[in-house]
This record gives C-alpha cells, structure tokens and sequence, in this order.
C-alpha cells in the first residue's frame, strides 16, 4: 500500500508499511507459531485469514487541532527540534482526512464534519502539556473539541462522537444538526462524549446521543440472513469488519463441530460471538463490564428471536453486566458449561481467570487474543487445556498486530 503520509514522514502509525503484504503475514504467522507451538504440537494450523491492505478501517479516532476557521483532523505531529511554543497557539495538526487506511464512505464524511467544527463553532482543544515559555494565551487546557470519532457500518451508515471538554456547545450542535443530516444523509447517530480532564484519555464516560437513533446497524454475514449488532456510541467493536466476520464464522464452525449444550461468551461485547454460535437447545451465556455493549447485544437478540427460526435459537441465550473473572470465579460449579469463550483485551484473561479455567470441568475452551504473548503466558497456566485448533487472523494490517483464535481442548 502507498501513503503520501508514510512517505513524507508526517504519519508513521503504520510501522510495517514498507514490508510487502505478504511478507507481513508470514512474519505473524512465525511469530505465533513461536509462541503456541510449545503448548500445540499436535495444533490444526489453519492458513491465515487475510484482509485488504487498505480501506478495512470501520473507524477513525481523530485529534482535532487547528483554529475554528480552519481545523485540522488527524493527529498532532511533532513540533520541530528547539521551537519553544511562544505564540503558538496549539499543537501542530497533520490532516489524516485521506489515510489510505479509511474508505472512501470515511474519508467523505470528514469535510462535513470539519464544517460542523466552524458552523457551530467548536474551538479546538489544545493537549500539548505545559512548558518551556509559554505565555497565558497558549497554556494548555483551551477550547472545546478534543477528538473526532467516526464508526462506518458495510452498509454506509456513520456514527458520529464529538469529545468534548464540557456540555457548554451541546446547544450549538443540536442547533446545527437538521444542516449535518442533510450534508451527511449516511448518518445515523450523533453524540457528544464529556471528556472535562486534561490528559491523555480519548473519552470520559458520560455520553449526550443528539439524534433520534441511538444505535448503528452492523449487518455482517455471519448467520443465514445475517446478523445486525447495533453498536452503541460506547461499544466496543474490532475495527477490520470482514476480518471481524471471518472471526466469528470461524468461531461458530469450531464450536458447531464440538456441539457443546452450553457455553459462555466471557468479554461479550455486542455479543459478536455469543449470538453467532447461539443453536436451538444450546444455553449461551453473555458476560461483559459495559452495560451499553450488554445493552446492544439485548437488541440483537429480540430482533433475531422475531425472525424465522429465531425462538428456538435464542431461547437459552442471556446476557448480563458484570466482571468476566467475577462471574466465573462465583459460579456454582453445577452450572459450568462445556465451553467458554474468552475474549479478552490486550492483557489477557489474567491468572485468576485462567487458573479458574484450569480447574473447571469446561472440556472446551474458545480463546480470541489480539495479544499472543499473553495468551502465551495464560497457556503456561493452563496446562491441561491444549491448542487443538489454531488460526490467524490479519486485524491490522501494516502494523505487527493480529488476532488468534485458537480452540483449546481439554486433556
């Protein structure tokens, strides 16, 4: 892939963008192999699932800079070697409207946006921390919009997050919101995110939804007649949609072929995986820490169980608010199913799940990791749980990140 930013050197987040697509993959792949092989030596590998090298991105997390005439939507680059700030009046901004990372339905949307920013004048937030000679005028901690969040959905849908620094422009945007909807009809939802600290954190945790719809549809083809998850402005959702697909489709096969009469789907999400493999007579369990993403998996769920089939398949699936290690570790061991699913962050399950999963009587155990060297290291707790079923899944391309699934079964 070839990037005038990469090349200019004003972007350089995609770290593998000078190694060729395929060479990248095969790097991942040795690299996991490396890592499980120890655990599997008896592992199905199965060939990796790649992805396109651009235009995969669902999602643009975005800083803001510039001036409310003329912002600037991207990242903040470096300040050039000895320049002090005195009359700078924020950090440098390198636009990333057209990253070859986003599709084109992305890349669209930034225009309007950045006139949103002018019409309802949004003054951008200056994150540079203090120091050096800076005068009053320059100090850190001025404006309003800190960052830029943009979901798009395959069939083009958008959602919108403005954070923000206070409620103080809420008036302006609801004001300026009949003008967006109609220079952007993709849009579906629209939100305002309070993010009041000055520091390092994308988002604060209350959320204002300004439009009328709450939820972005993501249909993808995972299921006969496919599965919706409605995605809330605080879901979590893996950012590569047709590798995201590809993850559960793999997941729903493994878990068919072993036909477990119960699982668990601990750091469910939207519930991606636990409604893919959801099977009339099959009990499926949901556990995740966000109430808004249990929230949206509820959605899911009534709208499949009023679809043909839909009664029999959902019948024994429920989800609920909660620690996933919590739960775990204060169930009854009567009602332990036969398979859990585990998909954790990039920390892993942690000893205390993993050393729960070793000595429950689960004959199966699902593991998704966006981080194989600590699945490695939650494997060397789990010694009698063995990599039956292995499988990359190109997430990220153009950086040394990926997914692994890998199915662990009990010996």
């Amino acid at each position: 892939m070839q990037c005038h930013h990469y090349d200019a050197g004003r972007c350089r987040s995609c770290t593998l963008l000078d190694v060729a697509y395929p060479v990248q993959v095969a790097d991942k792949e040795r690299h996991v192999r490396g890592l499980l092989e120890p655990f599997a030596p008896d592992a199905a590998w199965l060939p990796p699932v790649t992805s396109a090298e651009g235009g995969f991105r669902n999602k643009a997390k975005m800083v803001v800079t510039g001036t409310v005439e003329e912002p600037v939507i991207g990242i903040v680059g470096a300040l050039p070697q000895g320049y002090d700030r005195v009359g700078h009046r924020g950090p440098t901004g390198v636009d990333l409207t057209d990253c070859p990372l986003y599709p084109p339905t992305l890349q669209d949307a930034f225009g309007p946006l950045a006139e949103l920013v002018t019409r309802a004048r949004l003054q951008p937030y200056d994150l540079t921390p203090s120091r050096g000679r800076v005068t009053p005028r320059d100090a850190a901690g001025r404006g309003e919009l800190k960052h830029l969040i943009v979901t798009v959905s395959p069939a083009g849908a958008l959602m919108v997050r403005l954070v923000l620094r206070s409620q103080e422009p809420v008036a302006r945007l609801r004001k300026h919101l009949p003008w967006l909807q109609t220079a952007l009809p993709n849009l579906a939802v629209l939100s305002v995110n309070l993010q009041p600290e000055h520091k390092a954190v994308l988002e604060g945790e209350r959320e204002i939804v300004l439009t009328e719809r709450e939820t972005l549809p993501m249909t993808l083809p995972v299921r006969p007649g496919g599965l919706t998850l409605h995605l809330r402005p605080q879901s979590f959702f893996q950012t590569n949609t047709d590798v995201a697909a590809a993850l559960y489709r793999q997941a729903a096969q493994w878990i068919d072929d072993v036909a477990p009469a119960s699982l668990w789907d601990l750091y469910c999400g939207v519930g991606g995986f636990a409604l893919t493999c959801a099977a009339p007579g099959r009990a499926v369990t949901g556990i995740e820490i966000s109430a808004e993403a249990v929230a949206s998996a509820q959605v899911t769920r009534a709208e499949l169980e009023a679809t043909d089939g839909g009664p029999a398949a959902m019948a024994g699936v429920r989800f609920a608010a909660g620690d996933a290690t919590a739960f775990a570790l204060g169930c009854d061991p009567a009602d332990v199913p036969e398979l859990v699913i585990v998909n954790p962050p990039r920390r892993g399950i942690g000893p205390a799940l993993a050393d729960w999963l070793e000595s429950s009587s689960a004959r199966w155990v699902l593991y998704s990791s966006c981080n194989a060297d600590t699945l490695a290291r939650d494997l060397e707790r789990m010694p009698s749980l063995r990599p039956a079923k292995v499988r990359l899944l190109d997430m990220f391309p153009q950086t040394r990140h990926y997914e692994v699934l890998t199915l662990l079964e009990r010996h």
